[in-house]
């Protein structure tokens, strides 16, 4: 009789292992999103009044689920709080709209300095050796489950959605290029015909930015792309969503490659100042389904 209640116990355990993570997700994600986090949002997200609303109901739901799933701790004496967990949470969820695919399922960590950070770093010379070195960073992302942010870049880049420089697009577009195993700059993608088209055309795109880099030539992408191709998807996901009218004139197979990957056209919703300003709330009405 012990041996059975053993096992019955054992097979209870593992239902109850296997369910309820799903049913506090499902849960948490049904929740009625906070008045509090709408005002985040609304202030803090340069674009989100122009999103259509089916899309801003998708973003409510990927940052709830994004905040559930996801641990926040500071650093440097920082002290976490809703407005930079939600904050953090809807930029990095911009990237997953309209997409059927997880919510950054590797990623368990978020660590937030109040400003520039320092790492230790190695680099290696023309010689071969390397040499240690000391490193000031907005940001980091790591395949181990873990991005690292300033908080301070992350509120302008936020409230500043037309300088094609946004940290957290940055390191969470990082985030999704390790999803296919390795950080090359190819994330996951629907099949071969599409991963031809995406070498071919982020390639010529690629070399083009290194030959204006090398030159000291202005290019609408930064020259920080050049440094390698993971480097140049990151950089050209920031500009594709804080510049897609100028990517659409001037790089217009990128943009429609970054644009079937990401499966939105921001040029639909980029006319904001750039600078968030006060702004009325979004109707009730309109969001009344997200209840």
């Amino acid at each position: 009789m012990g041996y059975w209640v053993f096992v019955g116990l054992v097979l209870v355990g593992g239902v109850i292992a296997l369910v309820l993570p799903r049913y506090r997700l499902k849960k948490a994600i049904n929740a009625p999103f906070p008045d509090e986090w709408v005002a985040i949002v609304e202030r803090n997200i340069a674009v989100y009044n122009n999103l259509p609303v089916p899309l801003r109901l998708q973003l409510r739901k990927l940052i709830k689920q994004f905040l559930h799933q996801k641990s926040f701790s500071g650093a440097g004496g920082l002290e976490i709080t809703d407005e930079i967990r939600v904050t953090i949470a809807a930029e990095a969820c911009m990237l997953l709209l309209n997409r059927r695919t997880g919510v950054y399922p590797a990623l368990r960590y978020i660590i937030i300095y109040p400003t520039t950070f320092v790492v230790d770093r190695g680099q290696a010379g023309s010689d071969g050796i390397v040499n240690e070195g000391r490193k000031a960073l907005l940001g980091e992302s790591w395949s181990s489950g873990k991005v690292i942010l300033a908080w301070d870049n992350v509120l302008h880049g936020s409230r500043n959605f037309v300088d094609g420089q946004n940290v957290v697009l940055h390191e969470f577009a990082h985030q999704l290029d390790s999803e296919s195993g390795s950080t090359n700059g190819a994330p996951i993608l629907a099949g071969k015909s599409c991963l031809r088209t995406w070498a071919v055309t982020l390639s010529e795109e690629f070399e083009e930015l290194q030959r204006d880099a090398w030159k000291g030539r202005k290019s609408l992408i930064d020259h920080y792309g050049a440094t390698n191709p993971a480097e140049f998807f990151a950089v050209a996901t920031e500009t594709f969503f804080e510049k897609p009218k100028q990517m659409a004139k001037y790089h217009a197979e990128l943009f429609e490659v970054l644009r079937n990957y990401y499966r939105i056209d921001p040029t639909d919703w980029s006319n904001v100042t750039g600078v968030v300003r006060e702004r009325e709330s979004v109707r009730a009405q309109d969001l009344k389904s997200d209840q």
